[in-house]
């Protein structure tokens, strides 16, 4: 087992065996951060359902209304005029077949991929080198759409994914450590919301079985999950 630092385990005991509210979880979350960087916001739900079916399997994307506060780069596969509004949008890396051959050939330096569907057909050859990786386009999470110039607006402005994983986990980032409480809880009302109202119809029993709040470095705060539930029905 890894020993964990003195600086956590002193941000720990700050941490009370208990489900916090909303407020005081993240208000407690940003005061237990310690690491010299800005901190990554995650919150980890603990689902109801089982991954190994397929209509229990929760997987979508939402644009977080306060952003991620990390900078993002996107590379964009696409042809004709659709190159040139993707470059407006701020797309870091557009092209066609150019773009495919250097991601065959190993060239990761971006952290989204948005794909023109006429463009799909060739991502066939580097679906082995962006698919583990969690980078393959995908339509249902809106990174496959004849619309790229929106797709690129959507990835900068804080659009994050999130699926579940094995024991009905999810993990998913709501902002940095340097942002105000507000708009942490803006970024977790939303993703809140989302993930109960993708509830499948097959899924039985408590549904948001546990949540909780972390930094990238700190401990995790446990939230009290009624009144996590009652926001999807605000």
């Amino acid at each position: 087992m890894k020993k964990q630092s003195k600086k956590f385990l002193e941000a720990a005991a700050k941490v009370e065996a208990k489900n916090y509210t909303i407020e005081e979880a993240i208000k407690l979350a940003k005061e237990v951060s310690f690491a010299k960087f800005d901190e990554t916001v995650d919150l980890a739900f603990r689902l109801g359902v089982d991954p190994r079916h397929a209509d229990q399997m929760i997987r979508g994307a939402i644009a977080l209304p306060a952003g991620t506060g990390k900078e993002v780069k996107v590379c964009v596969i696409t042809s004709g005029d659709k190159i040139k509004a993707a470059e407006e949008a701020g797309a870091d890396f557009v092209g066609g077949d150019d773009i495919v051959a250097k991601i065959a050939g190993g060239w990761l330096e971006f952290d989204r991929v948005i794909a023109s569907p006429d463009m799909m057909g060739k991502l066939g050859r580097i679906g082995r080198v962006l698919g583990p990786r969690g980078l393959m386009p995908n339509p249902k999470l809106g990174t496959v759409t004849p619309d790229v110039a929106k797709a690129v607006a959507e990835q900068k402005a804080g659009k994050v994914e999130y699926r579940t994983e094995k024991n009905g986990i999810i993990h998913v980032p709501i902002g940095k450590a340097s942002f105000d409480d507000a708009k942490i809880r803006q970024n977790f009302d939303a993703i809140v919301t989302a993930i109960i109202k993708a509830k499948p119809s097959s899924s039985k029993g408590t549904y948001l079985k546990s949540l909780a709040i972390s930094t990238t470095m700190g401990p995790g705060i446990k939230i009290d999950t009624l009144e996590a539930s009652a926001i999807a029905g605000k």
